[in-house]
């Protein structure tokens, strides 16, 4: 990932980019996150790193626009747990999960992508007048050499008929 953008936050809670050489909104801060680029936010006047808190405050803006962000019982263990317990959860579990689920997605897409070329190459040779299973001449091949009969016949044995 590249070097990060400085953000520098005021006490008027005014954001100011260093990279830009102008002020920014929070909304052009997640849109530059959106776009793959990372942020640090710096307070001006301490030089503290308040980049959680500033990201923090993305999200509930956006969760304020959505209505939602996370069930409300969550957001309860979250207050009721504080530091402690939630914590080591948010840093080590959570991020592995998203992480997961967004490798687990981007194969996903990739093999549909597959799957719609495959489907479309198919489509395309039927509309040519091609057979599209052309090419696969040895399955063929196989399926041609194979007889199929009807369902085998009952075995004629005693006649159970009684009349």
């Amino acid at each position: 990932m590249s070097k990060a953008i400085i953000i520098k936050k005021y006490g008027n809670r005014r954001l100011y980019d260093t990279g830009e050489n102008a002020y920014v909104t929070l909304s052009r801060v997640a849109d530059r996150i959106k776009e793959g680029q990372r942020v640090e936010v710096i307070d001006a006047r301490t030089g503290e790193d308040v980049t959680a808190c500033t990201l923090t405050q993305i999200l509930v803006d956006e969760a304020r626009k959505n209505n939602v962000l996370l069930p409300v019982p969550l957001l309860h263990l979250c207050i009721q747990f504080g530091d402690t317990l939630l914590h080591e959860f948010f840093q080590k579990y959570l991020q592995q999960a998203i992480r997961g689920y967004i490798t687990h997605k981007s194969l996903m897409d990739e093999q549909f992508g597959k799957w719609l070329e495959l489907g479309n190459e198919l489509t395309s040779r039927s509309a040519n007048g091609a057979n599209p299973f052309g090419i696969y001449p040895p399955f063929m091949d196989m399926l041609k050499d194979m007889t199929f009969t009807g369902p085998p016949e009952k075995k004629k044995g005693k006649n159970t008929d009684r009349g």
